[in-house]
């Protein structure tokens, strides 16, 4: 009986986490052009943080419930399914494109990103609250830059379209309803997680690695997989570094103000495949065969980077082979 409650509290708060990341977003956009702000700034800011938002409430729940592993090994976790498996993936059904702000630009923040968590994670073993200020400070750079570059010519109105006017009301219901769903869910998902983690007698931080980070990255996943399928590569690119600079900078800067981050079982393997996934990423987008696009080739060695890693956490964690 523990068993289907567990399942039903870890499933049920998956579904309403994402869910609710979509009314929250729905309803502040539509706010937000009720009261005239420019859709770029709408895309920018409450987009972005909606496509964030399963990570964000996961590791903030878990460091303000004390379990810090896996509100670090959510952040670490889904950074590397983000590189290796959404975007091998993806570029394994269609080349994904790399614009000359993502090379220049975004791809070596999200590399900047992963080896500042990486030197602070090594460091004492902890990313304590003077760390996450730190990283908030990274974050608010990181959007004064977005900002300007939405800014310039070529990146302001295109995209921009009519939209129907929502009622007020609506709006308002949208956003509350997906505001509490987000808060219920993250609370069910991170029990639930941490049932599991139990029951199987292995660390919070190694269910937060693979079965939690996979959960919160799924909505990445589709659109990814969606937007490749559709030919529109430069959503699937823009989804995974984004949300692996937001993962860092902004998930774990709130979490860890909040309350010190413990790495406990989160090993150099995890951190080190976090950080090679992002370097691979910026050679193939810098360097690659085909400039300016991630190929089918290089997307099949991520996605066997991807396979080679969860094979080695699984092994790790059934003491099969020693832990690093």
């Amino acid at each position: 009986m523990e068993t289907i409650i567990l399942i039903v509290k870890f499933v049920v708060g998956l579904a309403a986490i994402i869910k609710g990341a979509d009314w929250l977003t729905d309803g502040a956009s539509a706010i937000a052009r009720r009261y005239g702000i420019p859709s770029i700034v709408i895309g920018l800011t409450i987009v972005a943080f909606g496509t964030s938002a399963p990570e964000l409430v996961v590791s903030v729940v878990s460091a303000v419930e004390g379990k810090t592993e896996m509100a670090v090994g959510n952040v670490v976790g889904s950074n590397i399914f983000n590189t290796l498996a959404i975007m091998g993936i993806t570029a394994l059904i269609y080349p994904v494109a790399c614009s000359k702000n993502n090379i220049r630009y975004d791809v070596p923040l999200c590399l900047l990103a992963s080896i500042a968590l990486m030197a602070l994670a090594l460091d004492g073993d902890i990313v304590s609250r003077g760390d996450g200020i730190t990283l908030l400070c990274f974050f608010l750079i990181f959007m004064f830059y977005t900002f300007a570059i939405a800014k310039q010519p070529n990146g302001t109105a295109e995209g921009e379209q009519e939209t129907k006017a929502v009622p007020l009301w609506r709006s308002i219901v949208l956003f509350l309803v997906g505001l509490a769903c987000l808060i219920l869910g993250g609370e069910w998902f991170v029990d639930g997680a941490s049932g599991f983690a139990l029951m199987m007698g292995v660390s919070q931080s190694v269910v937060a690695l693979t079965i939690v980070a996979a959960g919160t990255s799924f909505p990445e996943l589709v659109t990814s997989i969606v937007a490749a399928r559709k030919g529109d590569t430069d959503m699937a690119m823009g989804n995974v570094v984004g949300s692996n600079i937001f993962n860092i900078f902004m998930v774990l800067g709130v979490a860890s103000v909040l309350n010190p981050l413990q790495l406990g079982n989160i090993s150099p393997l995890d951190l080190g495949t976090m950080t090679f996934g992002a370097f691979l990423l910026w050679v193939f987008c810098k360097f690659g065969r085909r400039y300016h696009y991630v190929t089918r080739t290089e997307g099949a060695l991520l996605t066997i980077c991807a396979v080679a890693y969860y094979t080695a956490a699984v092994l790790m964690a059934t003491g099969t082979i020693p832990a690093l």
